[in-house]
């Protein structure tokens, strides 16, 4: 054998076979808040600049690498149930990673859980959405028992005697993980648990059973028997549950604690977790009550609207989380496309992904302005008799509007921006992965898209006053803009149809309502290169044309500069 020429061996390094190149940094260190222009400035229009600092000193800590990893870990490490201790007792335990607790630490840390009640000022409510919006997108399934515990403070301050005992501890802004009577605690968190096997969202089905044990009706002791499917999130230390008692042939609602008053635990037995696609962080089971202990909360046999209270502020946190992981979606996208090349040029350059980049950028900001909006709306209607028609109108009909269609987009929307990602973004080791599975919850939870839709039907026929002045609303800012106006047309001709075909077509004027509410927002806020965009892919006569898929806006709008309002280079 011949010797091997000079010039053609090369030696390798043990282990290398190339150099790492065109991959996108790690997206951290930089400010949630002082990146989003379109956040920016509805907090100021909306009633809350003086939860600026707050807000820049959050958005600057949530990006911290170490910040960012409690994410992945606490979605690694899924929470565990432990039903029986070594000994044989029945003891209901779940353990969750530390980064879990964190994460809980962090938000109630800000007075995500409690801000517009425990700390009443004009913008509470705009603060607290906005200071939401910013974590969720950092970590979406510790966000469920904090809402839910928001939620349930204005129907637990309707039960004065119960609620003095749990003031301090749900204003509290330490979050305290202990196992142990509510007594002994700190601060407290509290879920819910409304469906059955049998029912699902058909609520008024549920058998479980409830039987005076002290007393009877309002702050009466009862025991409960019977089984919730869906009760998130078992570790919290009180759930407020729909059951049937004797005397009356609607539901009621109970407060049911963790511990029972002896300091045992409350026969609330944990048949198992859910093995969720998404949300992994969070606790969710299946529950069974051997007469468990209960408190009646709001009038015997008037459950549902006493919880339906809880679920109007659960579905706004829906719309804000859907929101936020289209924006952390987003800027992850922008943030990959200014830094991958292909084909000679940065992704980012490429006028097709720039279309991609500027729709999906409509998207979001769109979502961004409708709950900044709502937000004001509920804290200005929160005396429901004393406020303007208008506001009333945002809140009980545009909002389960935006829940239906916001969460419906963010499905699209995530996979659209791991799509930019390639098969970087569809493993499990980055972050696109991760919001692709959490997209559905929102949509599903507190109400499918048909329940929905339904209720904004409902809402149309109960408040018309309320309808009537916020189509004027509207009608004003359509004045110029005839594509808006003739979109407002198309929806007065839907709610004019028969009460079957109003029905049957209850899902297209729900989006209409949201479409039509989003595009006036923009044309009073946004610049006006977005607006017309937004109106020219989403309620004019060529829509049609864009249909459901992202990046097909007309060539004539300024993409680069969309993307650049989005997120600044």
């Amino acid at each position: 054998m011949e010797p091997q020429q000079r010039g053609h061996a090369r030696s390798h390094t043990s282990g290398h076979t190339h150099d790492v190149t065109n991959q996108a940094p790690p997206l951290a260190d930089y400010n949630l808040f002082a990146s989003d222009a379109a956040l920016s400035a509805a907090l100021e229009r909306e009633g809350a600049a003086w939860h600026r600092e707050t807000l820049l000193r959050d958005g600057a800590a949530l990006t911290a690498p170490e910040t960012l990893a409690l994410a992945e870990l606490a979605n690694r490490h899924p929470p565990e149930l432990f039903t029986h201790s070594p000994r044989g007792e029945r003891i209901d335990a779940l353990e969750f990673h530390p980064s879990w607790h964190t994460l809980l630490s962090l938000l109630r840390r800000e007075g995500l859980h409690a801000l517009p009640f425990s700390d009443p000022q004009p913008g509470a409510m705009v603060a607290r959405c906005a200071g939401y919006f910013l974590h969720a997108q950092l970590e979406s399934g510790s966000l469920c028992p904090l809402t839910m515990t928001f939620a349930s403070i204005p129907v637990l301050q309707r039960e004065p005697a119960l609620f003095d005992m749990l003031r301090d501890k749900l204003y509290t802004r330490e979050h305290d993980p202990r196992d142990v009577p509510l007594a002994q605690k700190t601060s407290a968190m509290i879920g819910m648990g409304m469906t059955e096997k049998q029912g699902g969202s058909d609520v008024r089905s549920n058998r479980t059973h409830a039987y005076a044990t002290r007393g009877s009706g309002r702050g009466a002791e009862y025991r409960l028997v019977g089984h919730k499917w869906f009760f998130s999130a078992p570790q919290c230390d009180a759930h407020l549950v729909l059951a049937r008692t004797g005397d009356h042939e609607g539901l009621s609602c109970f407060f049911v604690p963790r511990f029972a008053p002896d300091g045992s635990k409350n026969a609330v037995q944990i048949q198992r977790l859910k093995d969720k696609l998404g949300n992994r962080s969070n606790a969710s089971s299946e529950v069974e009550f051997f007469d468990a202990f209960g408190i009646l909360i709001g009038d015997e046999g008037r459950g549902v609207p006493t919880i339906i209270e809880m679920a109007n502020y659960t579905r706004l946190d829906c719309v804000i989380g859907s929101a936020a992981l289209m924006r952390a979606a987003l800027v992850q996208a922008i943030h990959h496309a200014r830094h991958r090349s292909a084909f000679g040029r940065h992704l980012a350059d490429q006028p097709l992904m720039r279309n991609v980049l500027a729709d999906l950028a409509l998207e979001s900001e769109a979502a961004t302005v409708l709950f900044m909006r709502l937000a004001r709306a509920f804290e200005e209607s929160a005396d429901a008799a004393n406020a303007a028609p208008a506001e009333r109108a945002w809140r009980r009909i545009v909002t389960p509007a935006a829940k239906y269609w916001v969460c419906k987009r963010a499905l699209e929307f995530t996979g659209e921006a791991m799509e930019v990602w390639g098969g970087n973004g569809y493993v499990e080791t980055a972050p696109m992965a991760r919001f692709y599975r959490e997209a559905p919850v929102n949509s599903i939870w507190e109400g499918s898209g048909n329940v929905m839709c339904l209720d904004v039907l409902r809402a149309l026929e109960r408040e018309p006053e309320a309808a009537q002045a916020l189509f004027a609303a509207w009608q004003a800012a359509a004045q110029s803009h005839p594509a808006l106006g003739a979109a407002l047309a198309r929806l007065a001709a839907a709610l004019d149809g028969p009460a079957e075909h109003r029905e049957a077509s209850a899902r297209r004027i729900a989006q209409q309502i949201v479409l039509i509410a989003q595009a006036s927002l923009l044309i009073q806020h946004a610049p006006a290169d977005v607006a017309e965009a937004f109106i020219a892919t989403r309620l004019a006569d060529c829509c049609g044309e864009s249909g459901r898929v992202y990046g097909t806006l007309p060539a004539t709008f300024d993409h680069a500069a969309i993307v650049e309002r989005a997120f600044a280079a």
